[in-house]
């Protein structure tokens, strides 16, 4: 049996620096445990090989996660079932359907269509003045995207911002009162593509109702359609988290000039948002580095301690914008059944993003970035630069 630690997720010194922290207790132990009030304990997997493994095993499933319901009317109920709560044949049916639009080749070819969606977002910062670049490109820039890709009407993508800055919010009542609103404006924009198809997500799924309604209800549909538009926004950690790292040395932005691919690549490894992933639940007792697993008890992977395991990264504290892609792989993206859909838009949304942004304003600074608290996400909440 292997000795676990315990990690304390209210701990400032994890909320600060969750590299220092995981990074000790993962060359202690492969498995760790951390208690959640109110739930129990979390089997907490720190490094690469362990992670991996357990995230591609069908004996866990993030069937039985305690996903949020919040209080809204009944008729919405029906809609909050989505793809990313399913597992097995149902879950690989829907993911199927949605697939084929974010493929590494249709992402490299939806790039001429982001290019102009940066474009107008730079335009559009002011000219003098520290901006929050957060509010004015990093959180509007992947929403818009993902609009683009799905198939959001242009006029209606305003109210998918907001919808979007709601949910990134967390729970509260501003979270339940915006649910009949996001389920509306899904409704909307699936009747807009019934009446006029387009080049759009949106309008191939309506085609393939439309030849077998068998393989998509309307409610699934109204589902696929809100849960991809919201889980659209995950870029806007990530290219933000970058700012400071590529101003932090001229290097850096030579590095990612030379090579976007494999800098922005590093740029997951070393200072990606996710911090641990949504839990699996065991579906049968099972081992785990030689601890005894209950059926039903959650195993978490942590992202953050795994993409800097020594075993699987050389010299993986130090950030190489060069770096050849280990065989295994950062598990930024996660890995198995539950891979992120978007990784492929999401990598190329940030070579865009970053390339384009450090052209235009190649004098750009840091004048403030500071950090949330948040134990599951390692993210910026303020992000103040000077253009010039």
């Amino acid at each position: 049996m292997v000795t676990s630690s315990e990690i304390d997720l209210a701990d400032p010194a994890l909320l600060s620096d969750p590299f220092a922290v995981y990074g000790p207790v993962r060359e202690q132990t492969p498995l760790a445990r951390i208690p959640i009030p109110g739930i129990g304990d979390l089997w907490a997997l720190t490094r690469h090989a362990d992670a991996r493994a357990m995230l591609a095993d069908p004996r866990f499933g993030i069937t039985g996660a305690s996903f949020l319901r919040p209080d809204v009317p009944a008729d919405c109920l029906p809609y909050l079932r989505t793809m990313s709560e399913l597992d097995g044949p149902e879950h690989a049916r829907l993911r199927r359907l949605v697939a084929p639009a974010f493929t590494p080749r249709r992402a490299s070819e939806f790039r001429p269509r982001i290019e102009p969606l940066v474009a107008r977002l730079l335009d559009d910062l002011p000219s003098n003045g520290p901006v929050d670049l957060l509010d004015a490109f990093v959180r509007p820039l992947p929403m818009d995207v993902i609009c683009e890709l799905v198939g959001i009407p242009e006029g209606d993508r305003p109210s998918w911002r907001e919808y979007g800055a709601t949910v990134a919010a967390g729970a509260g009542p501003r979270f339940a009162e915006a649910i009949p609103a996001i389920m509306a404006g899904a409704k909307a924009a699936v009747a807009a593509r019934r009446a006029e198809p387009a080049d759009d997500l949106l309008s191939d799924l309506v085609r393939v109702q439309a030849e077998d309604g068998d393989r998509l209800s309307d409610t699934e549909m109204v589902s696929l359609v809100w849960q991809l538009v919201l889980s659209g926004q995950t870029p806007a950690n990530l290219i933000a988290n970058a700012v400071p790292v590529l101003l932090a040395d001229p290097a850096h932005v030579a590095a990612l000039r030379a090579d976007p691919g494999a800098a922005v690549e590093e740029l997951i490894r070393w200072c990606g948002p996710t911090t641990m992933t949504i839990p699996r639940y065991a579906s049968e007792d099972a081992e785990v580095c030689g601890a005894a697993v209950r059926k039903g008890e959650p195993v978490t992977a942590v992202v953050v301690s795994a993409n800097r395991d020594p075993r699987a990264f050389a010299d993986p504290d130090r950030l190489d914008l060069g770096r050849s892609a280990a065989p295994s792989g950062h598990l930024g993206f996660g890995h198995g059944p539950h891979f992120c859909l978007g990784a492929s838009l999401a990598r190329v949304e940030t070579e865009v993003a970053l390339t384009m942004l450090l052209d235009r304003f190649p004098a750009m600074s840091v004048v403030e970035a500071t950090r949330a608290p948040d134990p599951g996400t390692w993210r910026l909440s303020t992000l103040r630069v000077a253009l010039t």
